[in-house]
């Protein structure tokens, strides 16, 4: 995937809605965040987050909001995919 791409796709998921494959919604993409010197994609910030994302044991960001480890995402298109058992 070049540069520009990347960018474009990161652009894309914010405002998405997240849901686990089973169907259970999470919350909205609000914010992405990048591993600064490689410029990999690490977490997807929550924003609206639901009960089902609540009682979940995940890493937050220092203003509180939840992260979604991006390696747990199955696919984005409609909605952002991700494999409930890969965020635990």
């Amino acid at each position: 995937m070049m540069v520009g791409e990347d960018k474009k796709f990161s652009k894309q998921l914010i405002g998405k809605t997240v849901v686990t494959k089973a169907g259970k919604k999470f919350g909205i993409v609000s914010d992405l965040v990048f591993e600064t010197r490689t410029g990999e994609l690490i977490y997807l910030v929550l924003a609206q987050p639901t009960a089902n994302a609540l009682s979940m044991d995940l890493e937050k960001a220092k203003d509180g909001e939840l992260l979604i480890p991006f390696s747990s995402v199955m696919s984005a298109a409609d909605f952002v995919v991700i494999a409930e058992e890969d965020i635990v």
